[in-house]
């Protein structure tokens, strides 16, 4: 039997507390314990990107994340605060079709333009690359990652 463990960690520049199941994810945490939904569920191995978050600003998939693992440290989710224009531009470049992936993709890009604020196509390619979407065919991803960078 696996015990429970108290978390306290930096969520979105808030500190906030969660009592955890030892072996649970940070992105279980976020979701149901934490009441921050906008991270998704989908592959539980990190290959689809849906559940990106900024970890002690690394992007990292939740998923892979134990929450007891984040405990004392910074989490940055697509709910919190300097993902406006990224999301208002993928909105205007009509990236977004379903949403499932959209959050993810919106933490990657937001990602990437603080690394490098000008990417290049390659560039902007490398940084998605572990986002899967299967409604697009990506072209109007990348516009709006173009226009995110021009707003920046």
């Amino acid at each position: 039997m696996h015990g429970r463990v108290k978390i306290s960690l930096t969520i979105n520049g808030e500190r906030r507390e969660a009592d955890v199941w030892e072996g649970e994810s940070l992105l279980f945490a976020l979701r149901e314990r934490l009441g921050l939904p906008g991270s998704k569920n989908a592959c539980e191995q990190g290959e689809c990107g849906s559940c990106s978050v900024i970890l002690d600003g690394e992007l990292v998939c939740a998923c892979l994340v134990l929450a007891a693992q984040a405990d004392g440290h910074e989490v940055v989710t697509v709910e919190g605060p300097g993902f406006e224009h990224v999301q208002q531009a993928f909105v205007e470049a009509g990236a977004v079709q379903c949403g499932f992936c959209t959050p993810g993709l919106v933490v990657a890009t937001a990602a990437l333009l603080k690394q490098t604020p000008d990417p290049n196509e390659d560039e902007i390619r490398e940084a998605l690359s572990g986002n899967l979407c299967r409604c697009t065919g990506y072209a109007k991803i990348f516009d709006a990652v173009r226009l995110a960078a021009e707003r920046a």
